[in-house]
């Protein structure tokens, strides 16, 4: 066993797991707390306390993949002392190991009997790593139910607590709101602007980047597609089934653009998108030579191609993980303690991966919940020492949901800019009027069912018969739905920031860049360290609103 010095967060949160757990009155402790704020560290100083106490006899770990699998056992092993036996469905009688015990949440399943030994045998604490898996009435939800029924105690870790598809996770209660609804003596909630403030995290900046596309269909009409401004279709192209789902901007945004020869096009949106990463890459190595970047594709396809314009632009192959190539978690370790450059990902780095070095990420993912961006974000937040005073860059396309999702997370920077959600959590009861929950499927008090919204469909023009909206051929006829177009890039360029709550439109951003050089120098010369401590907490983006203020009031 190690000693630590522990955060002061962490040394509170474990003080208030030891007097719940100790009381009784509830086995189970919820972490709430920011990614990257240290909850593997926390969860096993409370592991070790409870051993030391004689309260528990084993630890079993739960977590989402075989990555952080491996994590969990280093710094198990560094905090406690004791070793930590990684396990898959395939182990047969894990209870008769006599180790401390970690597995994914997929072999939960195929452990089922033995893990429910381990616990029936032995006083077991199980630590339950991004608890939103554990979905009740899903798979994982009902195996990890089962499998720890008899844990003596378990701990809940979450950094994102409410699952997107607004299912609720087993052992734990929720409000009409789909808020976690324990009790306030049986959690401990670290949020990311409290993680920032306390810089246990690095802040993030968001860099909006524009794509102005054009579409040349095959009747020779033309149609401009951006990020910034809406689709206009004449009302012939409006009546076109499935061409502007066709055209969604996000969809253009994420489409590899190859040259006749078949390599990827250094003039594409996403070369450009890449540029811009690796510029800012360049000057964040002036100050953290180890800084790394991280592309979040959406697909192979892509991430494939994302790679390869890596390295036609700045000149180093980079590493790519994802589920065809060997051996992703070898190569996802050997990235995390090399100085390599680029991480290219498909669903490999989404969540608990720990790579302190990371500051760059290119973010073009397939999935959009607002649980999804909030996993990513974690991965470029980590401190990297005492004296990292860097910053975190996302840089992703100019689209309405990235962005709200991003002011969601800037606003938690400061309690004033919290606002209250716009979307209502309830709905009315057409017949007795009564408000229930957004997601009842009836009445709560009159019993009365609400309507079931029909799926979406489209009309063949041939046969008209209706088809479903992603249908690429009519059901009846074979008809096809596919439309022909060329579409060319007419300009990709960044438009502006979002960062501490405020909204940057892309002049002052560049204001603040061209005097950040002068601005820092001066600071780091007064030697006053609340200045310094401030020009820590403020982008260099924002540097020239600070200079128009000065200068608006002089």
């Amino acid at each position: 066993m190690t000693t630590i010095n522990l955060r002061p967060w962490q040394a509170a949160c474990a003080n208030k797991a030891m007097d719940w757990l100790q009381a009784g009155e509830d086995r189970h402790f919820l972490i709430n707390a920011a990614p990257g704020a240290g909850k593997t560290i926390c969860a096993s100083v409370i592991a070790q306390r409870l051993l030391e106490a004689d309260m528990i006899d084993r630890v079993i770990v739960i977590a989402p993949r075989k990555t952080v699998v491996n994590q969990w056992g280093d710094e198990f092993n560094f905090v406690t002392g004791r070793s930590m036996l990684k396990i898959t469905g395939a182990d047969e009688e894990p209870e008769e190991y006599g180790a401390d015990l970690c597995a994914t949440w997929s072999a939960v399943q195929g452990s089922l009997d033995g893990l429910q030994a381990v616990c029936r045998k032995d006083r077991t604490l199980v630590i339950c790593d991004e608890h939103h898996h554990a979905a009740v009435e899903a798979a994982w939800g009902d195996g990890a139910n089962g499998a720890f029924a008899d844990a003596k105690f378990a701990l809940i870790l979450t950094g994102t607590p409410i699952r997107s598809d607004g299912k609720e996770s087993v052992w734990l209660a929720y409000d009409n709101q789909g808020q976690i609804d324990h009790p306030e003596d049986g959690s401990y909630t670290l949020t990311y602007g409290e993680a920032v403030d306390l810089e246990y995290c690095r802040p993030i900046t968001f860099h909006r980047h524009e794509g102005k596309f054009s579409v040349k269909l095959d009747d020779g009409e033309n149609i401009s597609v951006s990020g910034t401004e809406e689709t206009q279709f004449s009302d012939g192209l409006k009546r076109i089934k499935g061409l502007q789902q066709a055209l969604d901007y996000y969809k253009l945004a994420c489409t590899p653009k190859y040259l006749p020869s078949g390599a990827a096009d250094p003039v594409s949106y996403q070369a450009s998108l890449l540029q811009w990463c690796i510029d800012k890459l360049n000057d964040l190595r002036l100050r953290m030579p180890e800084a790394g970047g991280l592309v979040i594709a959406p697909n192979i396809p892509v991430a494939e191609y994302m790679a390869e314009l890596l390295e036609l632009l700045d000149g180093e192959k980079p590493v790519v993980v994802h589920n065809r190539v060997a051996n992703p978690d070898g190569k996802i370790a050997a990235f995390r303690n090399s100085k390599k450059r680029w991480l290219v990902s498909v669903a490999m780095v989404s969540e608990g991966v720990d790579i302190q070095r990371l500051r760059i990420m290119a973010y073009l993912p397939n999935a959009q919940t607002e649980l999804s961006f909030r996993q990513a974000m974690g991965r470029v937040v980590r401190n990297f020492g005492p004296q990292d005073d860097s910053r975190a860059y996302v840089v992703m396309p100019t689209h309405r949901i990235f962005e709200e999702y991003a002011r969601r997370v800037e606003a938690e920077m400061s309690p004033t800019k919290r606002r209250p959600s716009d979307t209502p959590d309830t709905k009315v009861c057409p017949d007795c009027g009564a408000e229930c929950p957004k997601d009842a499927a009836a009445c709560h008090v009159c019993d009365a069912e609400f309507p079931v919204r029909p799926p979406r469909m489209k009309t063949c023009d041939a046969c008209g018969s209706l088809n479903p909206l992603s249908a690429k051929n009519c059901q009846s006829c074979g008809e096809g739905f596919g439309h022909d177009f060329e579409i060319s890039l007419s300009d990709a360029l960044r438009v502006g920031a979002i960062i501490r709550g405020m909204d940057l439109d892309e002049e002052e951003v560049q204001e603040g860049e061209a005097i950040r050089d002068v601005f820092r120098k001066g600071v780091l010369s007064s030697g006053d360290d609340q200045l310094i401590k401030i020009l820590k907490l403020l982008p260099e983006e924002s540097y020239g609103r600070l200079a128009r203020m000065f200068e608006e009031n002089k």
